[in-house]
């Protein structure tokens, strides 16, 4: 049995017999300093699956925990179900031909997102020096000069963002980068000006990009995420424009709406078209009723469809990264 396979194996009997224990080696007074031991397989749900496939798939994981402190605790138990099925949905969409690596980490909780905007910095560190831990352990120890695709979504892509301004202004770390999937959290220009490694995707098949964007309804003004006054640059996953052209729902291959235990609970064809606002960049999202579509987080007005982002545009999302890894290998094809 492979390294791998082991892994998964232990994960699986641990939580099959005892739940799943976050403890780390590092004493309390240490905890907000140091990050998870990603030399441990209790660090990862999963590690290197996959390991024939043509390319890595990194993911980050969105909000999880419920924990009522504002990062998630390292003794929590939490069902290994919890990061497993986030984990094989955006698998299925990014993931099918590639290695499959997603940490654990001390993502910031549902409490911390009731905080102001402004104080949750201080908890996003945290969870960010786990993340960047864990690509670093993936990058000097697994990795081996393969092609990546990195996901991301909502926490997980504000996570996924930073990655790439901290690791990618290497020249030769970029030139391994299949695409950035960071959905659900905004790139503004004011980002991108600061850090040009933020490259941003400008058509459909384009490599080493970060693809970008939060849905809406058209009635919708403002949110957390994106307020009025902020631009967000953004693709349309129908059409793959960047600029306010609508796209038909006729465009749209499939949409697969899941439950919070990943069963799905519909699937459909043409559910929706979309277009990016021009002033805000926000991607808005045509012929649904937002009333079917409840925004299941607290902070999240009415309107705003942040949790059914990749949800809605599911086929296109997967036809898309399968389109782009063939582009990258053919690009690189010594």
């Amino acid at each position: 049995m492979n390294t791998a396979k082991r892994m998964i194996l232990f994960l699986f009997l641990a939580v099959l017999f005892c739940g799943f224990p976050l403890k780390n080696a590092q004493s309390d007074s240490d905890i907000e300093d140091s990050p998870l031991d990603y030399s441990s397989a209790n660090s990862w749900i999963v590690f290197g699956e996959g390991e024939e496939t043509d390319a890595d798939f990194f993911f980050i994981a969105p909000t999880i925990s419920t924990a009522d402190e504002y990062n998630m605790p390292l003794d929590e138990t939490i069902p290994l179900t919890s990061f497993l099925v986030q984990t094989n949905l955006f698998r299925e969409i990014f993931g099918p031909t590639s290695r499959t690596f997603a940490p654990i980490y001390r993502q910031v909780t549902t409490k911390t997102l009731n905080l102001p905007r402004e104080e949750w910095d201080a908890y996003v560190d945290i969870a960010y020096r786990d993340i960047s831990a864990a690509f670093e352990y993936y990058l000097e120890n697994d990795n081996i000069g393969r092609p990546i695709i990195l996901m991301g979504f909502s926490q997980g892509a504000q996570i996924g963002a930073r990655l790439i301004e901290d690791y990618f202004d290497d020249e030769e770390l970029a030139s391994r980068l299949v695409a950035a999937y960071l959905i659900g959290w905004p790139i503004t220009p004011e980002m991108v000006e600061e850090y040009p490694q933020l490259k941003m995707a400008q058509e459909e098949g384009d490599t080493g990009v970060i693809i970008s964007f939060d849905c809406e309804t058209p009635e919708v003004k403002e949110s957390i995420l994106n307020p009025a006054g902020q631009k967000a640059l953004s693709i349309n996953p129908l059409n793959w424009k960047t600029d306010s052209t609508p796209a038909d729902k006729s465009l749209n291959k499939g949409s697969r709406l899941v439950n919070g235990r990943g069963e799905i609970k519909r699937e459909a064809t043409e559910l929706c078209g979309a277009y990016i606002d021009p002033d805000r960049g926000v991607l808005k999202v045509t012929d649904i009723d937002a009333a079917d579509y409840k925004p299941v987080l607290s902070i999240l007005a009415p309107g705003v469809l942040h949790v059914y982002d990749y949800q809605l545009f599911y086929q296109n999302l997967k036809d898309n990264a399968a389109l782009r890894l063939q582009n990258y290998l053919n690009e690189h094809d010594d």
